[in-house]
């Protein structure tokens, strides 16, 4: 039997912790054809949230708690999570609030969808299903809304509803355990989620969204605050260019060979050959061009190296290509046919973005330089 282990951060909780210890413990965990644990991690509170947990922990077997070592929302989960791996030997791991946001009923529905295959659980209030608190004002329902829009934007993805959701459950094996947890960004802040959540999709194989109704706290004040949605933005925009590093060298490199190509066309074309041949031999320039900047600078922590292995991979790269020249050969005379040779700049460039590019960048990560798994592979379900 899989054994799942609640990660559940609480600091001066006292108010909230011994109903939600009950809740979960007596009503939720049967319900769940799993060996379910609640971790609760306790930042050294002042209101005897600690004690709570210590009875509770006599009384159930399955309740435990930890003290966190650093201060911060972010460097709780770290230890809840290295705790539940290394001592508890957790096979999944779910964040969740103690103050009821995250209503306990819907640990079952999160836990179903791991249990069906799924890697990443993800609680979303953006899916059929899910919702934000009717308690909300308007202003702070259009930030959640908004907040979260511009995140997936960010980081272009579009597939996942909710990105700033703190509901989540991941797989141990292959998953969790290939994050460098300590070394995530903003640990003292709720930021470090979007950084969490963003490696934790790049290693998953099956994403799953969940229906999730998110609540209002009912005892103290939200912990939401400007500060904290500032430095949550900061991080999104730091992974955002970061992970568009490797696209913005290859344009980079792609506009070098268009350089190349657009100089060589006219220096073929002053020798008085064909217009054909004039692309084809550009083209096959621009070809070399690229291979070789790629290998050094785009790809180069998976760089080809070795004679034998450079020109073995420079054919490959010349047969892959072809789609590349054949695109180039045909479109860019046809092209220059309809709307004048005199606007062959022009045509080159449209060529070159439109439909060169996408195709390159796919082959050169499929099959070159093999940095990307099949499309297919990865699949997000809600």
């Amino acid at each position: 039997m899989d054994k799942v282990v609640i990660v559940m951060p609480a600091w001066n909780e006292a108010e909230n912790i011994r109903e939600m210890i009950k809740v979960l413990v007596t009503e939720e965990f049967p319900k769940i054809k799993a060996d379910m644990n609640l971790l609760i991690v306790d930042n050294h509170s002042k209101d005897g949230t600690d004690k709570i947990v210590e009875e509770a922990g006599k009384i159930y077997g399955n309740v435990h708690l930890v003290q966190q070592d650093k201060p911060g929302l972010g460097w709780a989960y770290v230890k809840g999570m290295r705790y539940a791996m290394e001592n508890l030997h957790a096979d999944a791991i779910l964040e969740m609030d103690a103050d009821f946001q995250h209503p306990p009923r819907f640990v079952k529905p999160m836990v179903d969808a791991y249990l069906s295959g799924a890697d990443y659980c993800i609680g979303s209030r953006y899916i059929k299903g899910g919702s934000v608190p009717k308690e909300w004002a308007l202003s702070r329902k259009a930030v959640s809304f908004f907040g979260n829009l511009f995140i997936r934007i960010v980081l272009l993805n579009f597939k996942i509803h909710d990105l700033t959701t703190g509901f989540r459950l991941s797989r141990v094996k292959g998953l969790l355990d290939k994050i460098e947890l300590e070394k995530l960004m903003d640990l003292d802040r709720f930021a470090y989620k979007v950084d969490l959540l963003y490696q934790s999709l790049k290693n998953s194989k099956k994403t799953v969204e969940v229906p999730l109704e998110f609540a209002a706290r009912t005892k103290e004040k939200s912990k939401f605050n400007w500060k904290e949605m500032i430095a949550t933005f900061t991080v999104a925009i730091i992974l955002g260019i970061k992970d568009k590093q490797r696209f913005i060298k290859f344009g980079t490199v792609g506009f070098l060979g268009f350089v190349v190509n657009y100089v060589f066309i006219r220096v073929f074309r002053g020798m008085g050959f064909s217009e054909t041949m004039n692309w084809l031999l550009a083209t096959e320039l621009a070809i070399i061009n690229n291979y070789i900047l790629n290998n050094i600078w785009t790809f180069r922590e998976v760089k080809i190296a070795g004679v034998r292995a450079t020109i073995s991979k420079f054919i490959q790269f010349n047969v892959t290509s072809a789609g590349a020249l054949l695109i180039q050969t045909v479109f860019g005379p046809l092209f220059e046919r309809i709307v004048g040779l005199k606007y062959d700049a022009l045509v080159l460039a449209f060529v070159v973005v439109f439909m060169v590019l996408p195709y390159n960048y796919l082959m050169y990560n499929l099959v070159i330089w093999k940095t990307w798994k099949l499309p297919w592979a990865k699949g997000v379900s809600h």
